[in-house]
């Protein structure tokens, strides 16, 4: 089974010979990770209350880069009814231009609109289920911010990995003030990030877990997103998918957004 990268959340790495895991080649690798992007993945994004209770939400996402911009799509469906507490009507599609220069932005439709609609930056800090997994976790796009340091060498679990440190430019369209990578520095793959919120101080964090190489390809089958502090999280998780989707244009069409 071939799992992938999701929008935001680095799930698919090339190799990283050990020797080279500096900044230069981290960034590098990460880059030319994005910029080679042709992918489509079905899965579900899951809320995990306080309690323990889950709701899952069908999610199905592509994504490919185009000359100078990422391009992704992200069709969120209601939950299967399994009683009277099971959330109904929630079918987003989200439309995400990942800009290396900070310029990125993102459009939402939703059943019965003509066209999809721009998001305005200050939401992109809420997302389909609140916001926990916002649409901004969905860019990733802090590897091609102008602030990176590598901060040290340290453990996470068993892997070795490198911790790297972004931070945005004035350009930067973002609410974070800074992300916190951990890369296994063998294959540099994000196994950890920890994003801090710039207006509350909140750190979100983000763990990989099934990491597995295939076709050449380093991949997760799931993040789960947990605020530090808080009960709860919320997982994404793959069932499957294909890095070589062979997407076109017309993937992305606005008439390809409204159709529900």
């Amino acid at each position: 089974m071939k799992l992938l990268p999701i929008i935001g959340l680095a799930l698919l790495a090339p190799l990283l010979p050990a020797q080279n895991a500096d900044l230069h080649s981290v960034l590098a690798t990460s880059r030319q990770r994005m910029e080679t992007l042709d992918f489509s993945a079905a899965g579900h994004l899951v809320s995990v209350a306080p309690d323990g209770t889950r709701v899952s939400y069908p999610i199905t996402i592509k994504g490919r880069w185009f000359p100078g911009v990422l391009r992704i799509l992200a069709e969120l469906s209601s939950p299967p009814k399994t009683g009277p507490a099971s959330p109904a009507g929630t079918q987003i599609h989200a439309f995400i231009e990942v800009h290396p220069d900070g310029q990125s932005a993102v459009w939402l439709a939703h059943p019965g609109d003509k066209s999809p609609l721009p998001l305005p930056f200050g939401k992109w800090s809420d997302g389909p289920l609140g916001s926990a997994f916002s649409y901004e976790d969905f860019l990733d796009e802090q590897i091609f911010w102008s602030g990176q340091t590598m901060e040290e060498q340290t453990k996470f679990g068993a892997r070795d990995c490198v911790v790297v440190k972004s931070t945005p430019g004035p350009a930067d369209k973002t609410h974070y003030s800074q992300v916190e990578t951990w890369f296994d520095r063998v294959i540099a793959f994000p196994v950890y990030v920890e994003k801090t919120v710039r207006e509350t101080g909140a750190v979100k964090e983000f763990t990989s877990y099934g990491i597995r190489h295939e076709g050449g390809l380093w991949s997760a089958r799931q993040i789960e997103l947990k605020t530090r502090g808080q009960a709860g999280s919320t997982l994404l998780i793959l069932d499957r998918g294909t890095p070589k989707a062979n997407l076109t244009l017309g993937d992305f069409s606005p008439a390809q957004l409204t159709r529900f």
